[in-house]
This record gives structure tokens, C-alpha cells and sequence, in this order.
């Protein structure tokens, strides 16, 4: 189902920011918000644990994502702003709400940066010794720090790009691994097994059923990111437009990329090939229908997807640190940008704060490090709960004062919206069954226990700031 969005006036972007993203930055941005580092690396983890089933758990945490993006969609299409469903959160639930989830997904896009930074890194030792892990982690993050700095158009043209590569490896996996499932790939020595091995081995849950709840866990947050297309909007000349071709194409981004390229692996492989976890699942596929130098030609797409997302994740904490700044929920400056219209205050104090994580990782990598790991874990989860308990409250607001821009609509409100909520608190009580060191139930206790701290900081700061009458500018009105 599409939605056939009106032709309105372009929209005037946030105050200070400049509309500085092309329709061509925001659609690469989209589809490469969905496609994470965690597709290529992670994914060998479930497939060893789900079997083929392993695609179930693709698709219910797709639908998942599909419907949260809709839900956010809705309230994006209706008044772009940066701050996204912090502001929604804002308006809708109250004050603490946006102050906390704004700060929360702050928080974890700074732990990425630390995790990606130091992945990138490996990589790059790995091909030049000659210069440190750390070196190259400080190289890496100085660059993308320039890019940000620059303009929102810089950041978006190196997206553009490392999304670009991104989509047409994967493409490409797509159709080279679909001939060799035929035997159609010249000069490939695979047998023509078509799609045997999605039931020739133990069958097609040969773990059982319960394996897919454990693959859900191990593949959800490789779908964290989707939503930075709704923060970037704010800054295109026509968000209204640019967030609903967004939001429709979410469905078939995620069935080509997620499910797609996974159905490639697991056809072409036994699920319990050793050589997908020892080589990883991407590389054992490439590997197994005679593609020289696999693991190579995979680092490169997997360091290429580092780099988007260290990228993405920059802009994201500190479109994020921009908002609540413009809500004085942050310090006035992080609010403030430069004739560029880049908020430089809050992409320094990303950087600081993700420098400081990356060196935790270096210094004290099991514990410090981990601590932080893992009380960032849930949160993406937090997120998208916030986002529906917030569109469950807009959806109403939007239709009273202003229906005109209900040009996304969630489907079958408000029942969907309230079975999403079923399922994302399924997932997180499950994941308390999960016991293992630095596990599911370590990150949702972790999560739990920060995301409490500082919706405590939030109540107390909005008491004080009741009692001494003091006004919050930008608050979210209704379009």
C-alpha cells in the first residue's frame, strides 16, 4: 500500500539548519540506515543458532521495524523535525519523555561510534600495520568529524556514497549467489542445489521452534538506524515529501537487502557449515561458489558499512544534541549552528564524548567498555516503544488541530500500533531469559537501570523548572 503525497510548498528547515540534503542523499540514507556492519558480521551467529528458520526471525523483526517506521512516519510527515520522535515524545507524552528517550539514543549512537570506530580500525591495521589500531581509530573519526563539520551536504554526498557501494554489493551477492543456486554462475563449480538446503539438513527448524525467538534476539538490533532518514528529512527542501517515499519504500528495502541476501547464504550453504562462523556467513558463501579473494572483497563492504554508520551515527547524536538544545533539554549552544547551518557544539560534544568511549574500549575493554556495551543494548527497543506510545497520542493531536497533514497513516490504528507494543515488550522480557555474560538480560536490567536515571533527572529538572517559571523555547506544536 502506498501513499500519494500532495503537492505542498517547500518546507522552511529548523531553525538554523539549511536544506542541504538532496532527494538523491535522503533515498541512499534510507536504504542505507537499514543495511548495518551487523548484516555482514552478525548474521553467521544466528544462522548457527535458527538453522534456516533463521529467515523468520528476519521477517518478524522486519514487519517489526516496518511497523514502527510507519507509526514514525505518520508523525514525521506531519511536522518534520530534527529531533524526531523526541520531540513527538515531547509533545505527546511529556517533557521527561523527550528529554529522556532524547538522550538515551543520544547515548547509544555514542557507543557506536566507540564500536564502529574500533572495528574500522582492525580492518585498516589489518591491511597497513605500520600504523596502530588506535592510530587508524583517530583517523577515522577526525575525518568524519571534518565531513560533518563542513555541511549537512558534505555528510550527505559521503553517504550517498558509502551507502551506494553498500547497495550494489549486496545486489550483486544477490543475483552472483542466485545463478550459483542454479548452477547458472560460469566458471562456479557449486552444484545446482537450488533451495535443498533450506530442508535437507535437520529440516527447516532443526534447532526447533524456540530457536527463532533466539534468532530474533541476535538480529534485531542489526535493523537499529532505520529511523535516521526521519531526523535527516528535516534538513531537504520538501521533508514531507522526502519522509513518506521513505517510509513506503521500507518494506522492500528489508525484503531485498535483510532477507533476501540471507536466503542467498542459506541456500547456498549447509546452516551448519563450520566456515559460517568461523568466516563469516557473507564470506562463506562467496567462498564456497569460488570467488577469489572472498574475504578480502568482504572487508572492504564490511569497512565501507563501518564508515556509513560511524558517519550516520554523528550526525544522528548530534541532530539529536541539536534538538534538545533547541528544547533546552542540553546546554543553549548545542542549539546554536554556524552560517552553515551545522550545529558544531553538538558534533564536537559527540565526538569528545565518542573519543572517550573509544578509548574505554582500548583501556578497559571488559569492564568500563562493557558496562557501557550493555547499558546501551536495549535502547533501541526503548526507542521504538517510545515512538508508538507517542503516535498513539499524536495521531489524535495531528487530527484535531491539523488533518490536512495526515498524509502517512498507520495502519489499522490503533490496533497494530498496540500489538507492536505487545511485541517489542515480548522481546524484551525474553531477552531477561538470557543469562549468558553480557547477555540479554545484562542489557535490559543495564538499560533499564540508565534509562531510570535519567527519566529521574528529567522529572527533577522539569519540577525546578516549573517552580522558578522558567520557559522552554521550540517546544513541538502541531503542524
Amino acid at each position: 500500500m502506498t501513499t500519494t503525497v500532495p503537492k505542498s510548498p517547500p518546507t522552511e528547515p529548523e531553525a538554523g539548519l539549511q536544506a542541504g540534503l538532496k532527494n538523491r542523499h535522503l533515498s541512499m540514507i534510507a536504504i542505507g540506515g537499514v543495511i548495518g556492519a551487523g548484516l555482514f558480521v552478525g548474521s553467521g551467529s544466528g544462522i548457527a543458532a535458527a538453522g534456516p528458520g533463521i529467515l523468520i526471525s528476519y521477517a518478524l523483526v522486519g514487519v517489526l521495524v516496518v511497523l514502527v517506521m510507519r507509526m514514525l512516519g505518520e508523525m514525521a510527515a506531519a511536522n518534520p523535525t530534527s529531533g524526531s520522535f523526541s520531540a513527538y515524545a515531547d509533545r505527546a507524552l511529556g517533557r521527561w519523555a523527550g528529554f529522556t528517550i532524547g538522550w538515551l539514543y543520544w547515548f547509544f549512537w555514542v557507543v557506536v561510534l566507540a564500536v564502529e570506530a574500533t572495528a574500522g580500525a582492525k580492518i585498516l591495521a589489518g591491511w597497513i600495520p605500520a600504523v596502530p589500531q588506535w592510530g587508524w581509530a583517530l583517523i577515522v573519526m577526525i575525518v568524519l568529524t571534518a565531513t560533518n563539520l563542513v555541511s549537512v551536504s558534505s555528510y550527505g554526498e559521503f553517504e550517498f556514497w558509502f551507502a551506494g557501494i553498500k547497495v550494489v554489493a549486496i545486489a550483486a551477492f544477490i543475483v552472483v549467489g542466485g545463478l550459483a543456486i542454479f548452477g547458472l554462475l560460469p566458471g562456479s563449480d557449486h552444484p545446482a542445489s537450488g533451495f535443498s538446503n533450506l530442508t535437507a539438513h535437520g529440516g527447516f527448524l532443526p534447532n526447533g521452534p524456540g530457536a527463532i525467538l533466539t534468532g530474533v534476539l541476535m538480529v534485531v538490533f542489526s535493523f537499529m538506524g532505520s529511523e535516521i532518514v526521519t531526523l535527516a528529512a528535516g534538513e531537504t527542501a520538501d521533508p514531507q515529501a522526502a519522509v513518506t517515499k521513505a517510509t513506503n519504500s521500507v518494506i522492500w528495502r528489508i525484503a531485498v537487502f535483510y532477507l533476501g541476501s540471507i536466503l542467498i547464504v542459506v541456500s547456498l550453504l549447509r546452516w551448519d557449515d563450520p566456515a559460517i562462523l568461523k568466516d563469516g556467513s557473507y564470506v562463506a558463501a562467496l567462498s564456497s561458489i569460488g570467488i577469489p579473494h572472498a574475504g578480502q572483497i568482504m572487508n572492504a563492504i564490511v569497512l565501507t558499512s563501518v564508515l556509513s554508520c560511524l558517519n550516520s551515527g554523528l550526525y544522528t547524536a548530534s541532530r539529536m544534541a541539536f534538538s534538545l538544545g533547541r528544547r533546552s533539554d542540553a546546554p543553549a549552544s548545542f542549539g546554536r549552528t554556524t552560517e552553515r547551518g551545522v550545529p558544531r557544539s553538538a558534533i564536537l560534544a559527540s565526538v569528545v564524548f565518542g573519543f572517550v568511549a573509544v578509548a574505554f574500549n582500548y583501556l578497559w575493554p571488559d569492564t568500563v567498555f562493557q558496562f557501557l556495551l550493555n547499558s546501551s543494548g536495549a535502547i533501541a527497543l526503548f526507542v521504538w516503544l517510545v515512538i508508538c506510545f507517542s503516535q498513539l497520542r499524536m495521531r489524535k493531536i495531528i487530527q484535531r488541530e491539523s488533518p490536512e497533514k495526515l498524509v502517512v497513516r498507520m495502519w489499522l490504528y490503533p490496533y497494530l500500533t498496540w500489538a507492536t507494543i505487545a511485541l517489542i515488550t515480548f522481546v524484551l522480557g525474553y531477552m531477561l531469559t538470557d543469562t549468558a555474560d553480557g547477555g540479554g538480560r545484562d542489557q535490559v536490567v543495564l538499560s533499564t537501570l540508565v534509562a531510570a536515571a535519567v527519566v529521574v533527572l528529567a522529572v527533577v529538572r522539569q519540577r525546578r523548572s516549573a517552580r522558578n517559571g522558567t520557559h522552554t523555547p521550540d517546544r513541538v506544536t502541531a503542524p
